[in-house]
């Protein structure tokens, strides 16, 4: 995409600076006239772009954005306030009512960790604070700091009750940390307030521009597709190519512009829940799905599962693209794999790699 958000595990930060700025005007290669409004949330900026010709195009993406502000409230592990930092601290003592929407996210992430044999997961909130990801400062933990964060991290010790809405943890200390979905799923609740509308109308929603969503076709253009670029990793001024999305969503995982260094070794914020310690992985991973949440969460899972593990995945899942960008020292330029990538949903730069 044009330019991934640098921290992706941080998306919940606090302290926003609550500034909209609302302008009309041709955007990128969207022929018609755009209201693009923006709002830092979640640790990035939200965009949504919407035909001017919409009646209160303003207003309705000002709700939309302002959704988006009541789940960062919900979803924040940086407020002990908030309903996963509730959660966090009493489940493991009694099971805990669970709001439907966080409930029904909790259920998508937990099945998606049993599609990819434990690759996913967003109960490893330990971990990452063990890293330092969380509230920093990021260090290399010792072995047993690292062994304590394991054994209080994993999907298999949440239970969640469909029936009552309530979550139970049979480990203390487990931590849910939804910054690898958390996004995907304000932008998707987020689209629903756009689709609702009682003027039908297109959209391209994102959140730091790595996570967006498509809606309907961009103004001017009926029948077509909104474009979003895949930027290269290497040098963030060339892209490598175009995503052309409607009615579907893309999110993107890469750790080349999130890492520290120690004792001359590289370490990647996406950790394997499998291992306790952070992958290694592609450049980056684009996930192409009917949901930013999906689209999300897979990239990341994907990310750690590498190109073999994502296609065997994705070839059960037919609404699935992914586009992979993997270093070529030979040739000295990124090297792009893509699977399940429909014609026209992603369209290569002349001067990348076949």
């Amino acid at each position: 995409m044009n330019q991934p958000e640098l921290n992706r595990r941080q998306i919940f930060g606090l302290g926003r600076k609550r500034d909209e700025r609302a302008r009309a005007g041709g955007v990128g290669r969207e022929r018609g006239q755009v209201v693009r409004v923006e709002r830092p949330a979640m640790g990035s900026s939200f965009e949504i772009r919407l035909p001017a010709s919409t009646p209160g195009a303003v207003d309705l993406a000002c709700r939309a954005l302002d959704l988006i502000d009541a789940l960062e409230a919900q979803l924040t592990v940086y407020n002990d306030e908030s309903e996963v930092a509730r959660l966090n601290a009493n489940a493991h003592l009694r099971a805990v009512a669970v709001e439907p929407g966080l409930f029904g996210l909790l259920e998508t992430a937990t099945a998606l960790s049993a599609e990819t044999a434990g690759a996913y997961d967003v109960t490893t909130g330990a971990l990452s604070e063990a890293w330092g990801f969380v509230r920093g400062p990021r260090r290399v933990p010792d072995a047993e700091t690292l062994a304590t964060a394991r054994a209080c991290s994993g999907w298999r010790h949440l239970t969640l009750d469909r029936e009552h809405k309530t979550a139970v943890f049979d480990v203390e200390g487990l931590r849910i940390n939804l910054g690898s979905i958390g996004k995907g799923y304000a932008l998707d609740r987020a689209a629903a307030v756009i689709q609702g509308h009682w003027w039908p109308t297109g959209a391209l929603i994102h959140g730091g521009r790595s996570s967006a969503v498509a809606i309907g076709s961009p103004p001017g253009r009926p029948g077509t597709r909104w474009e979003v670029a895949l930027r290269n990793p290497m040098e963030p001024d060339s892209p490598l190519g175009v995503f052309r999305l409607r009615n579907r969503a893309l999110g993107t995982s890469g750790s080349a512009f999130q890492s520290f260094e120690a004792d001359g070794k590289t370490y990647g914020h996406i950790l394997d829940p499998r291992t306790g310690e952070p992958g290694q992985g592609p450049l980056s991973v684009t996930v192409l799905a009917p949901t930013a949440a999906l689209a999300d969460a897979l990239s990341t899972a994907y990310y750690l599962l590498g190109p073999d593990g994502a296609r065997a995945h994705a070839a059960n899942h037919p609404e699935i693209g992914v586009v992979f960008v993997v270093e070529s020292p030979a040739r000295g330029t990124p090297e792009i794999l893509t699977f399940g990538v429909g014609e026209g949903d992603f369209v290569r730069e002349q001067n990348s790699l076949d």
